[in-house]
């Protein structure tokens, strides 16, 4: 007894897990196509706030109105136009009783002065021809269905109707013993005209309503806006815009004024750096002046020749040490012509008696901090002028950024040490030898000022054997 109990009990958990294994494919299968829609729907929706913003209040409110035209509308339309179709139906059965009922004379102007009079209707009494055959029904047409069914139900008679040819009026010819019955109707007396009016309504309501919308919005927005553009002026080492100003919503308000104080916490901070680098390297300049000049007094020709090589070196490290004080210094932004320091390299790499290339696409004009950027370039140039034979180095301005990639034919720099040769003081023994004649500072000078403009250095295999040094800033 207790075999078979454990026997059912297994087969119910391979049952479970089998149906445990469809579940799982069968979420899989629904799943996959889902996050690929998903994804492209990604793809095509605005990345902007503000589009989006309007997308979210226009969304809801035309998926509302679409709501209420379709069922409040479709009602409406439907129920007013079948009253109206049973009452001219149920006029024309009257007519027809009259006709046939009681005695008229041979034009039958009595019933069709009070039809005109008393009913609107405009009736003749035809002879007993067949009927027209039957006119192409429209593809969304209420009337002539709800139209068509009142007539079949209350009269009972062959008949023929056009709601299609004149548009303000609906001709209907009902078959009689001996004769046709043709009645021309307003179409207004049928069908339920008015209904555009709503449409009207309702859509111009709404296109005031968005309009307005769209006004407030714009102006929650444009503060989200300014502080983005602040930020970006920040980030390119550019002032705060002019009319930058804590403004809008509450939370736009705490982000600006939190945006200005560390704006203002980074400069302090970078002042008291910059201020405390030169004022240790101008003091060390006067020790390095004072050894100097002792060596000058001393008679021991081989210690002065030791000693005057140190105090070289220390020299050159101060000098490395002022240089990077200057590039944290801050600096106004304004513009300058890249064509200009693009021939200063090139007279500056003839003159050390190497071979440059040079090419410029794009405007010349940029807009950068100028002395910290020439700088920048001078720093990447002169590792290449002191290494390399021929240097390559092209500059592209296009679609607010500037690309400036300088190519050499020199021994290059391993991969796994080109992160390395950005930081401070970092002597690369082999290779290249970056530090043979200096301090270390150059690269780490030029990637601080290429990031103090928001943008970066990277280093690369150069196509002429060498090592490639990529500069990408915003301008």
């Amino acid at each position: 007894m207790a075999t078979t109990d454990f026997g059912q009990n297994r087969t119910r958990r391979n049952r479970m897990r089998l149906l445990s294994l469809r579940m799982r494919r069968i979420l899989r299968a629904i799943s996959f196509p889902t996050r690929r829609l998903t994804g492209r729907l990604t793809e095509h929706m605005p990345r902007g706030l503000y589009a989006r913003s309007l997308i979210i209040i226009i969304a809801p409110m035309v998926l509302l109105q679409s709501v209420v035209a379709f069922v409040f509308m479709e009602r409406h339309w439907q129920t007013v136009t079948q009253r109206l179709s049973t009452a001219v139906t149920r006029d024309i059965a009257a007519l027809i009783d009259i006709i046939e009922t009681y005695p008229h004379d041979a034009d039958y102007s009595q019933v069709v002065q009070l039809a005109n009079q008393r009913l609107a209707l405009n009736i003749a009494i035809l002879p007993p021809d067949p009927l027209p055959a039957p006119a192409p029904k429209p593809f969304f047409s209420i009337l002539d269905r709800i139209l068509s069914e009142e007539i079949t139900k209350r009269i009972g008679r062959p008949f023929w109707i056009d709601t299609v040819g004149n548009s303000k009026l609906v001709e209907i010819r009902i078959q009689l013993d001996g004769k046709v019955l043709r009645v021309l109707a307003r179409r207004s007396q049928a069908y339920a005209s008015n209904t555009h009016i709503f449409l009207l309504w309702m859509v111009g309501t709404s296109l005031v309503l968005l309009f307005i919308a769209i006004l407030f919005l714009r102006n929650q927005i444009r503060p989200i806006q300014k502080l983005a553009e602040a930020a970006e002026s920040f980030g390119k080492g550019r002032p705060l815009p002019v009319d930058f100003r804590p403004r809008g919503a509450i939370e736009v308000r705490r982000a600006s004024l939190a945006f200005i104080q560390m704006r203002e916490r980074i400069e302090k901070q970078i002042e008291q750096r910059t201020t405390m680098l030169s004022g240790v390297s101008h003091d060390l300049r006067t020790i390095l002046t004072r050894f100097k000049l002792q060596l000058a007094l001393s008679k021991d020709s081989k210690l002065n020749e030791a000693l005057g090589k140190d105090v070289d070196d220390m020299q050159s490290m101060l000098e490395g040490y002022l240089s990077f004080a200057k590039g944290e210094a801050r600096e106004e932004t304004g513009e300058l012509n890249l064509q200009e320091v693009l021939g200063q390299i090139t007279a500056d790499g003839r003159l050390a008696g190497k071979k440059v290339k040079t090419s410029l696409f794009g405007r010349p004009d940029i807009v950068v901090r100028p002395g910290a950027f020439r700088r920048l370039v001078t720093n990447l140039t002169s590792n290449a002028f002191r290494y390399a034979d021929r240097v390559e180095i092209v500059a592209r301005n296009a679609k607010g950024w500037l690309t400036l990639t300088i190519d050499d034919d020199g021994p290059g720099i391993p991969t796994n040490r080109r992160e390395d040769v950005f930081r401070p003081f970092y002597r690369l023994d082999e290779a290249r030898n970056l530090n043979e004649s200096g301090t270390g500072l150059g690269l780490s000078i030029a990637r601080d000022i290429a990031r103090s403009h928001g943008g970066d250095i990277v280093l690369d295999d150069s196509p002429m054997g060498g090592l490639r040094a990529e500069l990408r800033l915003p301008v």
